[in-house]
């Protein structure tokens, strides 16, 4: 078994953090994680923030730590030059934040620019955390913008049928956060598969700040029990590494 973890996040307080709806994660450093995934066979990666707002020196900084198999995803404002996403790419950054859920990171009104922009750059896709059943409002944009992922399943079971639509058209959406949503997890992986069996990408989601309960390794058993083994590797692997290092 080889993983691809597709969402988790470094916190580490010798850098910026920002806290976000009263909240405060706890240090979560790259040792952290690298001891809590020893034995999960990790080959390639993202590290994704929350609480950091637009700084990027500690993204930068667990990047160079972790190599370059790993990769970045970031939160900009839409007022970052083209020098400096230039630099983040050739840095390791490979997509773009917009976390409606919990803000911290650009308006969504900001979304098409923006997500065309960083795409026709430097070839990043954009991800939005956002529940699904809020999708309508964004939908005519989002199916004509070239590369997004939804985070976590798209959270609800109300937005199930928005989100499905949407992976019908070529979303890409993270299986990620299973302690956290508000749906029927097995039903969602099932649906999802079947609409589009590229779309859907692991992720630890550690170390699962503000889930009900935190990345347990039956999320990954779940997986190789509903699907073949052939299935099991592009959800757990091969979809992400297509889709961040394409």
């Amino acid at each position: 078994m080889r993983i691809f973890d597709a969402h988790f996040h470094i916190i580490n307080f010798n850098f910026p953090i920002i806290e976000n709806q009263g909240y405060l994660p706890p240090n979560y450093v790259v040792k952290d994680y690298q001891n809590e995934t020893t034995d999960l066979n990790v080959l390639g990666g993202i590290v994704s923030g929350s609480f950091q707002g637009f700084h990027q020196e500690y993204l930068l900084n667990a990047l160079k730590q972790m190599g370059t198999t790993f990769c970045g995803v970031t939160q900009l404002p839409f007022t970052v030059t083209n020098e400096e996403i230039i630099n983040l790419n050739e840095k390791g950054v490979k997509a773009l934040r917009f976390n409606i859920k919990r803000g911290g990171s650009e308006d969504l009104s900001k979304l098409d620019y923006f997500a065309r922009r960083v795409y026709d750059l430097v070839g990043w896709h954009s991800e939005l955390y956002i529940d699904a059943k809020e999708l309508p409002e964004i939908t005519s944009i989002i199916e004509k913008l070239p590369a997004i992922s939804i985070d976590h399943l798209g959270l609800s079971e109300e937005g199930l049928p928005h989100l499905l639509k949407l992976i019908d058209k070529g979303i890409h959406v993270k299986a990620t956060g299973f302690g956290r949503v508000e749906l029927n997890v097995e039903k969602t992986l099932r649906s999802i598969y079947e609409t589009n069996p590229d779309a859907l990408m692991f992720g630890t989601d550690l170390p699962s700040t503000r889930a009900k309960r935190p990345f347990e390794y039956t999320d990954i058993e779940l997986i190789q029990q509903l699907f073949d083994e052939q299935a099991t590797d592009k959800i757990l692997y091969t979809n992400a590494l297509k889709w961040y290092f394409k």
